[in-house]
């Protein structure tokens, strides 16, 4: 399972975090900072690389404030920087490349929405201090005033940081107002830090979760990524669910709080899938590059059609039948919903689709063939397959739990073996499209598929064949249709 999300910080590890932090990047801020003194304006280290160096994290994006405008940044950064590009000057902000370092430099801002809007109205500002009220929260309002370093915290951030609390550096409802989005940040940075979240900032959240249906899907979309991919995402999750935001970005997650497991009647499906999306973290570690994305969206959405599904028997007894299938369905709308690619749609799709497939297995009675189905429907899913199929276990019985790896690591060795002696990995008919339509006299058309796909169907069932024998089923099968 995940870590436990880390204790408090002492102050003075934080100030010497940021220390070492400084004089790691010296050679970008000083000169910067520099060059903007020199031209009149102000320059100073602000939000995320801030905020990370007194974690002690290191970085080579780093984010600047300036009080120069979008022209004067650009023309100071021409004959120092690498390659400047300006696709964010409509918002303030121009970009550049400095060996290793990738740098944004964001004059003076303040911005907010309007009620109806789902785009920002700029202005710029003219100090640090009313810059640093607009943003988020108080752990990302701090700035280091460059080359002087003299370091700038004008709401406590230094302090939340320490005690690990998100809060925002004005009222929470103001925040949300000017840009719903941040309520969807507060969740990612839960499971991004392992944070816990300022009761004034949860209540506001509740209260205003409708604000974000504002927002466009697609910014929604990449704070669900960060904060899926994050290292605590049950934090994340759980207040996305708590403060109702989830019914309006991810229905389905809240939903599964209302069903009961049908082997397990008294386990709540919503806290399964939470385990289970932990357990999938695990075992992505050694199987699968880190973090998987899709992966762990699939370990997230496996369940989602156990509440359409539900059916109570005479007995007493639950049935959630076909909800993988149902719920392969309701992925892949709320991922079009969310506009994600149709690759990542198509992925976490099979998954859910495919996750109930081993139980089928039972101690080991699949034919040769049924495994080579298994291979054939996961395709280039079949480890992330693998993965999710394991953490879907959540048993308490270790006995239990035992066997069922146990089974798998059985299901895995056959594979291991089918592969090895059959190209399992490629698995094809023994004739190609034109050997087919050399053999049987015909020109490309339906009938090449339909021959192609009885012929894969005997490679499933029988394994390799010769050419010989492939060529006398091929005309056997035409032989019958006509």
């Amino acid at each position: 399972m995940p870590e436990a999300p880390p204790p408090p910080l002492q102050i003075a590890d934080v100030q010497r975090h940021v220390a070492e932090e400084l004089d790691r990047i010296a050679p970008v801020i000083d000169e910067l900072g520099r060059r903007f003194t020199d031209g009149g304006h102000e320059l100073a280290l602000v939000g995320g690389p801030v905020r990370d160096a007194m974690l002690g994290r290191q970085h080579n994006d780093l984010d600047f404030t300036t009080s120069a405008r979008p022209e004067e940044t650009e023309a100071m950064l021409k004959g120092w920087a690498d390659a400047v590009w300006d696709v964010g000057r409509a918002f303030g902000t121009i970009g550049c490349r400095k060996g290793d370092w990738q740098v944004e430099i964001t004059t003076y801002r303040s911005e907010s929405y309007d009620p109806d809007s789902r785009k920002p109205d700029v202005d710029f500002g003219d100090t640090l201090a009313g810059d640093l009220g607009r943003r988020d929260f108080t752990v990302n309002a701090m700035a280091v005033r460059v080359p002087g370093r003299e370091f700038e915290d004008p709401y406590g951030g230094v302090v939340d940081l320490a005690h690990r609390v998100l809060r925002t550096p004005g009222r929470p409802e103001d925040s949300f107002s000017d840009d719903p989005l941040r309520m969807m940040r507060a969740a990612r940075f839960a499971a991004q830090l392992g944070f816990t979240v300022d009761p004034a900032v949860v209540e506001a959240m509740t209260a205003m979760a409708s604000r974000i249906e504002i927002i466009s899907a697609e910014r929604v979309r990449d704070e669900l990524v960060k904060l899926i991919c994050a290292p605590y995402p049950r934090l994340g999750l759980r207040l996305l669910v708590d403060t109702g935001l989830a019914e309006l970005v991810l229905p389905e997650l809240p939903a599964l709080a209302l069903e009961r497991d049908e082997h397990h009647r008294h386990k709540d499906v919503y806290e399964h899938t939470l385990t289970v999306l932990e357990q999938a973290i695990d075992l992505e570690a050694e199987r699968l590059e880190v973090p998987d994305f899709v992966a762990r969206f699939a370990a997230l959405m496996h369940d989602v059609g156990k509440p359409r599904t539900r059916r109570f028997l005479d007995d007493g007894s639950v049935t959630f039948h076909h909800h993988d299938v149902v719920g392969a369905k309701m992925t892949r709308k709320r991922m079009k919903a969310l506009r994600f690619s149709n690759d990542d749609t198509d992925a976490v799709s099979k998954l859910v689709e495919l996750h109930l497939r081993f139980h089928g297995y039972g101690t080991g009675e699949w034919t040769d063939s049924a495994v080579r189905r298994y291979v054939r429907d996961a395709g280039d899913q079949l480890e992330r397959l693998h993965v999710l199929t394991r953490a879907d276990c959540t048993t308490r019985n270790q006995r239990k739990a035992d066997r069922l790896r146990r089974t798998y690591d059985d299901l895995e060795a056959r594979i291991a073996r089918l592969r090895e002696q059959e190209e399992l990995d490629s698995l094809r008919p023994d004739l190609d499209g034109n050997q087919i339509m050399e053999i049987l006299g015909i020109g490309p058309g339906r009938e090449v598929g339909q021959a192609y796909a009885h012929l894969l169907d005997l490679r499933m069932e029988h394994g390799p064949m010769s050419e010989e024998d492939a060529r006398d089923a091929l005309l056997a099968w035409a032989a019958q249709r006509q």
